[in-house]
């Protein structure tokens, strides 16, 4: 098979509704729009976590949370899971990441097995399998105890080169405007959303990563390098919400999708949901004001990233790689923006759980399906399957998702998944606190099929459910509706069934154990339960007989 390389394009908190090719009514994105109808819009994908961590980490190895236990964020990722960078890698191609991963290393674990950060295997093992052309997480806030990054900032280290005078350029210009006084006004600050960004468009964050591929691309061109498969994941739209000019006044509170809540919501909900209506993200996001304020910021920053879509979508037609790169876009999780009465992604209702993904395959064996919209349920750790699966075999003692081949090459595979599942673990928030939640209960897990999607809490909570069908926006909880039972046992055996799969086995594969069944022992002297010796051949036993 003809290896082509791979460009897996991640934005940070872009909801699945927000392109205009997806429906929204006001946010035009014709960048995105034209890449759909080359390829395939997935219009049901689901990611293995709502928050940036466990997401970005089950996208990287290709299992669930529960399998690879790097469950919020900052929880380390063990060294011993195996990456989509180890699988491409022993199938001949390089795996180079450029822009955001969360990664947190497991420190500990590398030091009890003596690997060096400084070493090849260390690099990789410390960068989620990734070999590092440009790593920046694009958290550099900063405060009284220092920065809540600690490494060097590369982004920073550009904007100091481009003539940018405050010591923290990334905080007091990219992410921060002036006020009517000529102040900074940080971006961290919802009321400011509304200002431009004090920097060029040109040297803020989205355009800076995008050059940053650019140059990866045409430089490996120029080394006639390996295939390979570059992770382009950017930073934005994730607060702080705040974007340079032209894009800071291109929306007002007039090209808003209407919000998605209802106040019987509050009435009696569920006790892990009002803890999170209560904080304080999601207070001010219940405003009318901050929503007003906000949106049009965030839509602006997803105009700024189509149109960088359209920057590199072009040159790389221009440079002839196009015909060449299989090119995928998608989302690490969702943004509420207000709607069930909630700010950020922390729960499962679809502005959080739900996100964007369109898969472009050049070969021609996909030509028959493009610019069509596939509508089975898909899980974002489906993605490294299919990455595996365009190179290689798949290893599927290992991957927990299955590959999207079939479907770019209009083919319904076999027994495909009957629901989906996500999974949070609020161990560590000040809501577990509020609830009395001890760690090893403060989890949830959600599976979604056609029809309803289900939410277990763990800890003596009821469980959530909704009736997609005719409750299409998740406002009327039925988890405690008795007429409800039947679907709530179904789906609690699914999360049984689930739950008990092998996930941890994963140095030996499935033909091994399937030969393992009818394959005749070695003769190195074993004799479990046999009676004589004349029951097995003499030369077998000969040595245990003292006969040899």
């Amino acid at each position: 098979m003809t290896k082509k390389n791979i460009l897996f394009i991640m934005f940070d908190q872009l909801r699945h509704d927000y392109l205009s090719c997806a429906g929204h009514p006001h946010l035009k994105t014709p960048h995105l729009d034209r890449f759909a109808a080359r390829g395939v819009r997935f219009s049901k994908c689901y990611v293995q976590s709502p928050i940036c961590g466990p997401s970005r980490m089950s996208f990287y190895t290709g299992r669930y949370v529960h399998s690879h236990g790097a469950a919020w964020n900052n929880f380390p990722l063990k060294v011993g899971e195996i990456t989509l960078g180890d699988h491409l890698r022993e199938r001949g191609m390089d795996c180079w990441l450029i822009g955001k991963t969360h990664m947190q290393v497991d420190t500990p674990g590398m030091d009890r097995l003596g690997i060096a950060r400084d070493s090849v295997i260390g690099a990789r093992v410390s960068e989620c399998g990734f070999d590092i052309y440009e790593r920046d997480d694009g958290l550099w806030g900063e405060g009284p105890a220092g920065f809540y990054d600690k490494k060097r900032s590369p982004y920073n280290a550009y904007l100091k080169a481009k003539g940018y005078e405050a010591e923290n350029p990334w905080l007091h210009n990219a992410n921060a405007g002036l006020d009517e006084n000529g102040d900074i006004a940080s971006g961290w600050f919802l009321r400011h959303a509304d200002k431009a960004a004090n920097i060029e468009e040109q040297d803020s964050e989205t355009p800076w990563l995008t050059g940053r591929a650019m140059d990866f691309i045409a430089k490996k061109a120029a080394e006639n390098a390996r295939p390979w498969l570059c992770h382009l994941s950017y930073i934005k739209p994730h607060w702080p919400y705040i974007v340079p000019a032209p894009y800071h006044d291109m929306y007002s509170k007039d090209d808003l999708a209407t919000v998605v809540r209802d106040p019987r919501e509050k009435v009696d909900a569920h006790p892990v949901y009002a803890a999170f209506m209560d904080n304080e993200v999601s207070r001010n996001f219940s405003r009318d004001e901050v929503r007003e304020t906000v949106l049009p910021a965030y839509m602006g920053l997803i105009k700024q990233a189509d149109d960088q879509m359209g920057r590199l979508f072009d040159w790389l037609e221009a440079e002839g790689q196009a015909d060449n790169t299989i090119i995928v876009v998608t989302s690490d999780h969702g943004d509420y923006m207000g709607d069930h009465w909630l700010g950020e992604k922390d729960l499962f209702h679809d502005p959080s759980v739900r996100v964007p993904l369109i898969i472009f395959d050049p070969s021609a064996d996909a030509d028959a399906t493009r610019g069509t919209v596939c509508d089975a349920l898909v899980e974002s750790i489906d993605l490294a399957a299919t990455f595996v699966d365009m190179v290689g075999d798949v290893p599927e003692h290992i991957l927990e998702g299955r590959s999207l081949r079939p479907f770019l090459q209009g083919k319904t595979p076999e027994s495909w998944r009957e629901f989906a599942v996500s999974e949070y673990d609020y161990s560590a928030t000040s809501e577990a606190k509020v609830l009395g939640v001890h760690p090893r209960n403060a989890r949830l897990f959600m599976l979604v099929d056609e029809n309803w999607k289900f939410v277990f809490a763990d800890g003596g909570f009821r469980p959530m459910l909704f009736d997609l069908a005719n409750d299409p926006n998740e406002l009327n909880d039925l988890g405690d509706s008795p007429d409800h039972k039947c679907i709530i046992d179904l789906f609690l055996g699914r999360l049984s069934a689930w739950a008990r799969r092998p996930s941890q086995r994963t140095t030996v594969t499935h033909d091994y154990l399937m030969n393992a069944r009818d394959r005749t022992p070695e003769p190195v002297g074993l004799f479990i339960g046999v009676w004589h010796e004349d029951d097995k051949p003499a030369e077998m036993s000969a040595k245990a007989r003292g006969k040899d």
